[in-house]
């Protein structure tokens, strides 16, 4: 069920994997997307699985309508639906933070002193826009001073094959992603541009893996297109 679970006093954290689930074939198992073929029952049972397990005392979920964008919303658990965004922060302790992908980097970000926490979703367009540093400016107005970034499973610079212009592109905007494939072809690294960008904002950046595209137990769009399901990071401050 976790890739990935770490604590940071008081604050919780993990990446998902497939494994664990209900969803069945192509999405086996644990599809935790918003948007999908998968029988949507399927999908909530899959949620309350992962919730159960992370946090047992009833915080409330919140997530984002993911559109490839920098824009940062607060939580609001109260809300009718969730914001169209690409990150959103908190400093709340009901809540979890959630932030879902299939080959994108999920980032978490906390300030544990400050109880002040962050999910981002950074794709190929939030990083040329820099998602990343507008969360943790967000985050900053919240209170956050000393910053740690958890950078999730993402498709690696080695698999991330992309046309020249669009290579071109994106370098543009932020150098570190130029990358090559292992088969010599142009790349992006987009967890490479994630941790430039994070790092000249003054955060602290722990890595982890390992590569979606490489990995069976992992979601991959670009290994699997639309019988792709989504992985989730998620994020709260314990109460």
């Amino acid at each position: 069920m976790f890739a990935h679970r770490l604590t940071a006093d008081p604050v919780e954290l993990a990446f998902t994997d497939r494994l664990g689930g209900v969803s069945a074939s192509p999405y086996d198992a644990l599809n935790l997307a918003r948007v999908s073929d998968d029988d949507p029952g399927a999908i909530r049972d899959n949620w309350r699985l992962v919730l159960e397990a992370f946090a047992p005392d009833g915080a409330t979920l919140c997530d984002m309508q993911q559109v490839h964008g920098a824009e940062v919303a607060l939580a609001d658990p109260g809300a009718d639906a969730a914001p169209v965004c690409d990150a959103i922060v908190t400093d709340r302790t009901d809540v979890v933070l959630a932030v879902r992908v299939a080959d994108c980097v999920p980032v978490l970000l906390a300030d544990p002193a400050a109880g002040v926490v962050g999910a981002a979703h950074a794709g190929r367009l939030g990083v040329q826009q820099d998602v990343v540093g507008a969360t943790v400016a967000r985050m900053r107005d919240l209170g956050a001073r000393d910053v740690t970034a958890w950078v999730g499973p993402h498709v690696c610079g080695s698999c991330y094959e992309v046309p020249p212009a669009m290579q071109d592109e994106v370098a543009a905007a932020e150098p570190s992603t130029r990358s090559t494939t292992s088969w010599g072809t142009p790349a992006l690294d987009l967890g490479a541009g994630v941790r430039a960008q994070l790092e000249r904002a003054g955060v602290t950046v722990e890595l982890l893996g390992p590569c979606t595209l490489e990995s069976d137990s992992l979601y991959s769009h670009r290994r699997d297109g639309a019988a792709a399901g989504r992985l989730a990071g998620l994020v709260r401050v314990r109460p």
